[in-house]
């Protein structure tokens, strides 16, 4: 596909909202992905990072390589990522301790509107399609911590180890659900012990953690894009349904008036929610329905923005 410096400037921008949604516990960059209509273009290129283009690149054909890995748009996204996380780490982690509800709020519309705009991409419900569905919505739901005794099993506890192995581990694991609609990596990292630890690490630009963390990342994603993609090209329908499932199942955990059950102080002395529950709407009621609204209309526009620049 041949591109110009405006669009690699939108792709930029496209990867600017990923990083943003992926910054925060319960949203997915991968559902920004899908609609600013740059989902199964991602999935491919990351794909493409494979030993035949690494042969490429080890025999000093650059060239060949950047072009059968689709390195333009690659960088672009990458680019637009890395300055969202790095420029919004603080700003993300000030508004969901300080404005909690405020942040749920616009993140409930986006995600409600990403649901709706990604299921229209299915193209038949049937004895397939629908059980996978639900399937998706009952896993990402229980996942999001759809109880609090399931929630309680998940936990982490307070304290999780922070040698460089399980860094590692921590980044090949959430980058699998930072590229899934609906399953947030950050939230991953949370159920992992390891959210704060890392966004202190983006804040401090502690090298050796996010060296280790973004190398756990690279292997992740690699491996299942290519499991991904499968299913995209060869079962697109059941895959679409799961992660609409997806999408709709993790409303649970954006839903912006919530109640603390239970604590944990971490190494710095902080309190910190362990388990929470949701509650009927009891504050900010007017503004946080302005704020659903706004993130709901955002998606739409990206979604008309994206369907016009495919044409």
């Amino acid at each position: 596909m041949e591109r110009g410096l405006k669009d690699y400037a939108l792709l930029m921008l496209k990867g600017v909202g990923m990083g943003a949604a992926d910054v925060v516990p319960g949203v997915s960059g991968g559902t920004i992905a899908f609609i600013v209509g740059i989902y199964d273009e991602l999935i491919d290129s990351i794909k493409s990072i494979n030993g035949k283009s690494l042969k490429l690149f080890f025999t000093g054909k650059w060239g060949a390589f950047w072009k059968a890995i689709n390195g333009n748009f690659l960088i672009s996204i990458v680019a637009g990522i890395a300055v969202s996380v790095f420029s919004l780490a603080k700003v993300i982690t000030w508004l969901l301790t300080d404005h909690p509800v405020m942040v749920w709020a616009f993140f409930f519309g986006l995600v409600l509107a990403s649901t709706w705009f990604v299921g229209k991409d299915i193209k038949e419900w049937n004895k397939k399609t629908i059980p996978a569905f639900i399937i998706g919505v009952a896993g990402s739901y229980f996942i999001s911590g759809g109880t609090s005794a399931f929630y309680g099993f998940l936990a982490t506890p307070p304290e999780t180890p922070s040698n460089l192995f399980f860094i590692f581990l921590c980044g090949a694991i959430a980058i699998c659900a930072m590229i899934l609609p609906g399953i947030s990596g950050s939230f991953i990292l949370v159920l992992l012990g390891k959210y704060f630890y890392i966004m202190e690490a983006v804040k401090t630009f502690d090298i050796v953690t996010l060296l280790v963390f973004l190398a756990g990342a690279c292997i992740g994603i690699t491996t299942f894009s290519r499991v991904l993609s499968y299913a995209l090209k060869n079962f697109r329908n059941i895959t679409l349904a799961v992660l609409t499932g997806f999408m709709l199942g993790s409303l649970n955990k954006v839903w912006p008036w919530k109640e603390t059950l239970e604590t944990f102080t971490d190494s710095h002395g902080v309190v910190k929610p362990l388990v929470e529950a949701n509650i009927l709407p009891n504050q900010y009621i007017v503004e946080a329905v302005v704020l659903m609204i706004v993130g709901f209309f955002l998606v739409y526009f990206l979604e008309k923005l994206s369907t016009r620049s495919a044409k």
